[in-house]
């Protein structure tokens, strides 16, 4: 099956289509994303769309193949024609655009510690957007107890 990525004003996903495989074949039988959406747009009357790959996620196909347009569309995603990527909604004001994965990313990198105490268990971790920072909760007092030092590696008490 083909997904095709519906797209609205400003190139934004607003909604995902499948369309049969036998349905997206040209006149030599080999898949064309150009007959594909010729077909979605004679049953929707709508012209603008474009191929994804369910498969695709972070720049990397699932299954090993090669990756599509960056990521799966979703609704509210955009469509970037110069990356020829889909483009998840900005997560935060304070995070950047990975130019590889075409995500969005903190400007600090995600704790490299999940996990505390015998037996592990896991810290319940949350971006804090007013200062910037990781935070965590542990499981005995979840009051928001910790933040990330990034350059020490570890979680330091509030």
């Amino acid at each position: 099956m083909a997904h095709f990525a519906k797209l609205g004003i400003n190139s934004k996903v607003i909604g995902v289509s499948v369309v049969n495989d036998d349905d997206c074949k040209n006149a030599d039988g080999i898949e064309d994303e150009t007959v594909g959406i010729q077909f979605l747009e004679n049953i929707h009357g709508w012209p603008l769309w474009k191929r994804t790959s369910y498969n695709t996620t972070v720049n990397t196909h699932k299954l090993g193949g090669t990756p599509f347009r960056k990521n799966y569309a979703g609704i509210g995603y955009t469509y970037d024609e110069d990356r020829d990527a889909f483009i998840p909604p900005k997560t935060f004001a304070s995070w950047v655009l990975d130019e590889t994965t075409c995500v969005w990313k903190a400007p600090v990198t995600y704790p490299s510690v999940e996990e505390y105490g015998d037996p592990a268990k896991r810290y319940y971790i949350s971006w804090d957007e007013t200062n910037t920072r990781w935070i965590a909760e542990d499981q005995e007092t979840p009051t928001g107890n910790f933040r990330w030092d990034a350059s020490a590696s570890a979680w330091v008490a509030l």
